[in-house]
């Protein structure tokens, strides 16, 4: 039915758009009658972001929406469209649905309600009167006796956009004017606790989240939510405490199952993350991406590789900008578990050194690292907007972002990176005294970037790099060797010697 109310509304509403937005709009036309409903909605987004006050493109870009299954997105744009002009019937109508979808059936029936008000004789009456009768139903009345308001649904999915896009601030004031309107809307209040944790107020998110399970004894998302933060604090006794509760839990519902598979797979308990989302899975559960995604980590890590690989291609699916995060991208002699901690703390601590040396050196760990996805994530572990353009090419480059080689200074980048991974490769997993040989590398990789040098043969400049090193520890080291090593000849290895000492700190003026 979406599919054919898509095409009419498209046709039979076109009207002034601004240049930019309505180029895209007649772009999203064409593919939408032609069925390419993915170019479509890529143009119809575009659309939307150039002509955010335009009623009728928000209108379409929501009907697309809800054609994907994507109702919480929808309910929003139609809101916003609806603010904008509230005498446009259909944008009612579609409020009246989106809602239906929701479950917000009270929202639902005053919608519906309101376009028969406006336009009985209209196109979509038929389906309005629908939702009118099936909303009014006795036992589907009931379901909502004891669930918020439509609008404080709406509210509370506003705020997880926002804390998505990182406006943790605006998150936090709206979550607490829900909380203060819905004293018992209990998923409010333990959103409003994950937001206060990323601006920085861990004691009050805790306080927060005793304060749900005081009045909510059990109630799961603020005991996930808890360890979590608890985890990212290194509380391991308290953590210890919530994941033993956590154990004994077996949920019924399918969105308890979903928290605590995923709460279990981000603090590294994987067999018992795998347990709960496996079993979300063999049901027919077809998730989110994040689902896909806390999937696969937690079946690779317990041992379940062919899971884990088809979930993967689940979630590139859904997602295909995950490309690059794969749980087994990284070196599999890391598995061990203290190894792998010391490593995380290693990572970390690179990452906040006072020397950018060291910090690049940290993205560049990172990248090879299967705790990637959990420090990309925390709030304060990684500040992009802080970081130094040097260090967001090395987080960009672990992150799995393709680069501009016609670029002399992007390509120069690469060879870089081709020429530590060569080092890497020889080295890895990495002993202690080993990383004093890549903390000279890249105090010289630095210092040469700096001074856009080309890095034009890899190998040589790991073999100088290397010879250099190990020639300032022992006497008995012979250029010929490393030449030998990394097939190159000795004037070769000797000229990119001279090249690399200029970037030593001693050679300073």
């Amino acid at each position: 039915m979406l599919n054919k109310k898509s095409k009419k509304v498209l046709r039979e509403n076109i009207i002034s758009f601004l240049p930019t937005g309505e180029y895209y709009y007649k772009k999203a036309l064409d593919e939408l009658q032609k069925d390419q409903y993915e170019k479509a909605h890529k143009y119809l987004k575009r659309a939307a972001e150039l002509s955010p006050n335009d009623p009728m493109i928000l209108l379409q870009y929501a009907i697309l929406q809800m054609e994907i299954d994507n109702f919480e997105l929808a309910h929003e744009l139609l809101r916003s469209a609806h603010a904008i002009d509230q005498n446009e019937s259909e944008i009612v109508f579609f409020l009246a649905e989106v809602n239906a979808h929701l479950g917000n059936f009270v929202e639902a029936n005053k919608f519906a309600q309101m376009y028969l008000e406006m336009d009985i004789q209209g196109e979509y009456t038929e389906e309005a009167m629908e939702i009118v009768d099936f909303t009014e139903q006795e036992d589907v009345v009931s379901l909502q006796v004891d669930t918020p308001s439509g609008e404080a649904l709406f509210l509370q999915e506003k705020s997880r956009r926002l804390m998505e896009q990182g406006k943790f601030a605006e998150a936090v004031e709206l979550l607490e004017s829900i909380v203060v309107d819905h004293p018992d809307f209990w998923a409010a209040f333990n959103n409003l606790a994950l937001a206060y944790f990323y601006i920085g107020e861990e004691e009050q998110a805790k306080a927060l989240l005793h304060d749900v399970l005081n009045e909510n004894r059990g109630n799961i998302h603020a005991l996930c939510n808890l360890a979590v933060i608890h985890y990212y604090e290194k509380n391991e006794e308290e953590l210890e405490e919530i994941v033993e509760l956590l154990a004994k839990i077996n949920p019924y519902f399918v969105e308890h199952r979903y928290k605590l598979g995923a709460t279990f797979a981000l603090i590294g308990k994987y067999e018992q993350a795998f347990k709960w989302l496996r079993s979300l899975q063999r049901k027919g559960f077809e998730g989110d991406p994040g689902f896909y995604f806390w999937l696969s980590h937690s079946a690779y890590f317990s041992g379940h590789e062919e899971v884990a690989k088809n979930a993967w291609k689940a979630l590139l699916k859904l997602d295909p900008e995950k490309a690059g995060f794969e749980p087994w991208l990284p070196v599999k002699s890391e598995n061990d578990d203290a190894a792998s901690k010391i490593q995380k703390e290693y990572i970390l601590e690179k990452l906040e050194h006072k020397h950018v040396s060291e910090r690049i050196y940290g993205f560049y760990l990172l990248g090879k690292s299967k705790h990637r996805q959990e420090i990309i994530s925390h709030p304060k572990w990684i500040v992009v907007d802080d970081l130094t353009t040097m260090e967001k090419l090395f987080l960009a480059n672990s992150l799995g972002h393709d680069f501009d080689e016609k670029s002399p200074a992007e390509k120069a980048f690469l060879r870089a990176i081709a020429a530590t991974d060569l080092l890497y490769d020889k080295y890895k997993p990495l002993e202690h005294e080993d990383t004093f040989l890549f903390q000279m590398w890249f105090v010289l990789v630095e210092r040469a970037l700096e001074k856009a040098y080309g890095f034009k043969n890899p190998r040589a400049l790991a073999a100088a790099t290397e010879y250099m090193y190990e020639s300032s520890r022992s006497k008995n080291v012979t250029k010929k060797y490393y030449a030998e090593q990394y097939g190159i000849t000795t004037n070769t290895l000797t000229k990119y010697i001279n090249e690399l000492m200029q970037f030593l700190p001693l050679f300073d003026a």
